[in-house]
């Protein structure tokens, strides 16, 4: 599964084992206990990858094998593409900008996407 954490400074990607079902209930347990709301919806997620980066073709190349509808790729302009992912939010409340999305799509996406937002986010980090 890749858990997206979106907050006040940024994206941060991990994958996990877990599966998106069990980090739900987790969640509901310890919003129960901490007495905070909690909010889940199905819904989607979007950040950008570099463009040139030659390991976005075999990704390309797996999405296309896999005929998946969790994934779908868009170009944006010379320097960055799209990856929209389809999955669950999870926060606080409705309207929240902070919270995770989850996500599960195979083993060999998974790794492909987040090695890519890996070496992304280094490029750009490394611009700053």
């Amino acid at each position: 599964m890749l858990k997206l954490n979106y907050t006040e400074v940024g994206l941060y990607m991990e994958r996990t084992l877990t599966t998106p079902e069990l980090l739900i209930a987790q969640r509901v347990v310890l919003a129960m206990r901490l007495g905070q709301s909690f909010h889940v919806e199905p819904g989607c997620a979007c950040f950008l990858l570099r463009a040139d980066l030659r390991e976005l073709k075999v990704l390309e190349t797996a999405l296309q094998r896999e005929l998946s509808s969790t994934v779908t790729l868009l170009p944006v302009d010379r320097e960055f593409v799209e990856v929209s992912l389809t999955g669950s939010w999870i926060a606080e409340d409705r309207d929240a900008h902070e919270g995770m999305f989850l996500t599960l799509m195979s083993d060999r996406t998974e790794f492909l996407i987040y090695r890519l937002w890996q070496i992304s986010a280094a490029h750009i980090s490394s611009l700053a």
